[in-house]
């Protein structure tokens, strides 16, 4: 299995560690760290000395209450990374959810697209279209940042995610996308509860079954503090734990923080030969 990018093949043979490059003054976990273009160009030379297979930069922060940045704001902050950061030899990823960020970073080399909206803001498709090989992560989430954890409800949380992605994907499709460009993302604290969150972990490899990979993001979420009664910054442990754990059932990419303990854990789970789900169903 390969997820098709822009300048790379990705090979998902082996689960791949998105390392994040929050270039953001207000992010849950980070904000402020990697706010100006030297030090998040610092940060993704590290997260790549870490092990980090692909860089994922952000310019807004999507924490839940998070207000919307200004268009402007957002170019302002990724463009003058992404220039950069397109050079250091590894697929790059922009986090946004404006097609006219998509439009400019996918312009400026840009691998990746990963949309906490799936690509449903008013002319992003249309944007995606025009750069025919460009990778793409659709997400789902119940609402929108600033109102999404208030009070969310689903009837079944696995089958009204695996309806969403579906829907979206099959979209996609239809309009020429190839399969090999998708990723999904049932988007692990965006708009769900504690036991969505967790449901969906337990539950993931439903997922597989629309043949897309499958990314996970659990870096430093507030589920992982509730579990646990850790703050932001003394989740490493169970952050290192979900990712493990979504794997094992089944997905091909991490989406982290801290890039050198998941890819340690990794590559003690890969030496061990711990199953993966699909397989262990067999």
């Amino acid at each position: 299995m390969h997820w098709q990018t822009t300048r790379y093949d990705i090979d998902l043979s082996r689960p791949r560690v998105m390392g994040i490059v929050n270039i953001t003054p207000d992010s849950f976990s980070d904000g402020g760290q990697h706010g100006d273009t030297r030090s998040a160009l610092a940060h993704c030379e590290q997260l790549l000395r870490e092990g980090a297979d692909i860089l994922d930069l952000g310019g807004e922060s999507s924490r839940p209450g998070a207000e919307a940045l200004p268009l402007e704001e957002e170019l302002n902050r990724v463009l003058p990374v992404l220039r950069e950061a397109v050079r250091l030899g590894v697929p790059v990823s922009v986090d946004t959810y404006k097609p006219e960020v998509m439009r400019a970073a996918l312009d400026t080399g840009a691998d990746i697209i990963n949309d906490i909206f799936a690509l449903r803001s008013p002319g992003a498709e249309a944007v995606v279209a025009e750069h025919p090989r460009c990778g793409l992560c659709l997400m789902h989430m119940q609402g929108e940042p600033r109102s999404m954890q208030a009070a969310p409800h689903y009837d079944d949380v696995v089958a009204e995610v695996h309806e969403f992605l579906r829907e979206r994907a099959e979209t996609l499709r239809i309009q020429g996308v190839a399969a090999a460009r998708v990723v999904l993302d049932p988007g692990y604290g965006f708009g769900k509860s504690v036991e969505h969150n967790f449901e969906l972990l337990r539950r993931q490899a439903e997922l597989l079954a629309l043949g897309y990979p499958v990314l996970a993001g659990w870096s430093r979420k507030s589920s992982l503090g509730a579990v646990t009664g850790r703050p932001v910054s003394g989740r490493l442990a169970a952050s290192v734990a979900a990712a493990l754990a979504a794997v094992e059932r089944g997905a091909r990419l991490v989406r982290v923080h801290d890039v050198a303990a998941t890819v340690d854990a990794l590559k003690v789970w890969s030496h061990a030969g711990l199953p993966r789900a699909q397989e262990a169903v067999a």
